[in-house]
């Protein structure tokens, strides 16, 4: 089973780089009609690699995947030079209204609040449903 979650979340992955430069090279998935895949690429003020980005990464992941309706978190330290973006978080949601629920949850809205405002010094979000 975790073979099969980590290869959901690998298409995930490549469906979402095509889009916001995650990867420079990537395979197709196909989300399900609905389903919104939900990527931001960001910049730290901490230097890249340094325990203090180690440490925002390490607890944005603990705490957004902990919010009701979170699928498929994965977090990425970017590669491309299409894209100078540091790193990478994407999820998926199973609509809208779910991904709606999970801006509006106190835990994303205190974690933006203190530690996103503080320490991103730069972002790109993107949104995408199945055509």
């Amino acid at each position: 089973m975790k073979r099969r979650q980590f290869l959901v979340g690998a298409g995930a992955v490549a469906a979402t780089a095509t889009a916001t430069g995650l990867l420079s090279s990537c395979s197709s998935v196909e989300l399900k009609k609905g389903e919104v895949l939900h990527t931001v690429t960001f910049d730290l003020k901490h230097p890249a690699g340094s325990p203090e980005a180690d440490k925002f990464i390490a607890d944005g992941k603990r705490i957004l995947t902990a919010v009701p309706g979170v699928q498929d978190f994965q977090a990425y330290r970017q590669c491309s030079p299409k894209n100078d973006m540091q790193y990478g978080f994407l999820m998926r949601f199973r609509d809208q209204a779910t991904m709606d629920a999970y801006t509006a949850h106190p835990d994303h809205a205190q974690f933006v609040r203190e530690r996103w405002d503080t320490e991103v010094t730069r972002f790109q979000e993107s949104d995408f449903i199945a055509l």
